[in-house]
């Protein structure tokens, strides 16, 4: 099923009729609560009143046209102004080839540079998302040439990957910012683990890892990017252990996905960052999803049968 749903966020043909089926647009409601910014800035203001914080990504990926990086700069820009502007503690999470990696390395690092810049100026962080592993190194670089002049960009790590590990003590160095998922893209097994049992298990260990680097004095701000509540509450048990607090990570979830979970953690004194993401480009982004738990096909399914 994972590599069917993997197979389908690929397809050029798929990725430009299912978006135009009512019951698709109902479907991906779920995980997004609707295709434009002010539906995702009017999301954030409900979850800064339940005291957690929102991370916004616009949806979107490769471009045909480097001017089109320029757009998705400035957008982002104005997202950042909406969010000081609305008093909504957000950060910005994008991808680099939506900023023109594909098409000009330099400018995509120019266009980081402004928006790094711009949150900055009310203590923001800006993420860069993983991509597929043919970016894995680039982006790596990108970041460690980024970390030097800008303390304030953080990298996603894609926990399903072997060399993620390695990637991590490569960045301890810089007191980097970590966003670890599990990882949602088609990888062979040369150079991924495939078996769920794998997956968690170099994920507790990579985070466990980042909580030691912690505890022994290393800047690191660690994000939690999964909704496996019981993998987060092992790693907590780690945390305690070495004498952290629940603060000492961030635990980071997608939007309308255990929202009950999301708003429990944050009781109990846990930092809970809500992933928003918004956009037309939503077809790619919401196949690997499905891809990532069978619960969320079943709930597709409903949509087209209710």
């Amino acid at each position: 099923m994972r590599t069917l749903l993997l197979w389908m966020a690929r397809n050029p043909w798929l990725k430009d009729r299912i978006p135009r089926l009512r019951f698709a647009r109902r479907a991906v409601r779920r995980f997004m609560p609707g295709e434009d910014a002010e539906a995702a800035l009017q999301a954030a203001a409900r979850f800064r009143d339940e005291g957690m914080g929102t991370l916004f990504t616009r949806l979107g990926e490769n471009l045909d046209e480097i001017a089109q990086a320029g757009a998705v700069t400035d957008h982002y820009l104005w997202m950042l102004d909406a969010l000081r502007d609305r008093g909504i503690p957000g950060e910005i999470s994008v991808k680099l080839t939506q900023l023109g990696f594909d098409l000009d390395p330099e400018q995509t690092h120019r266009n980081m540079e402004r928006l790094v810049a711009r949150a900055a100026q009310d203590g923001g962080t800006v993420w860069i998302d993983m991509e597929g592993s043919d970016y894995t190194e680039r982006t790596v670089a990108l970041y460690e040439r980024l970390r030097v002049a800008h303390p304030n960009v953080g990298i996603c790590l894609q926990a399903y990957l072997r060399r993620t590990a390695a990637d991590v003590q490569r960045l301890l160095p810089l007191d980097p910012a970590i966003r670890l998922v599990k990882g949602a893209y088609d990888e062979p097994a040369a150079i991924a683990y495939r078996a769920r049992r794998q997956v968690d298990a170099n994920y507790a260990a990579v985070g466990v890892a980042m909580l030691e680097a912690a505890a022994q004095g290393r800047r690191v701000r660690i994000g939690f990017g999964t909704h496996d509540v019981a993998l987060v509450e092992q790693l907590a048990g780690h945390a305690a252990a070495l004498g952290l607090p629940r603060t000492a990570f961030e635990v980071q979830m997608l939007y309308g996905i255990r929202m009950d979970q999301q708003r429990r953690l944050a009781h109990e004194g846990y930092t809970v960052r809500d992933l928003v993401a918004y956009g037309t480009a939503w077809y790619p982004w919401y196949m690997r999803r499905l891809a990532e738990r069978p619960a969320n096909v079943l709930f597709a399914l409903r949509q087209i049968v209710g």
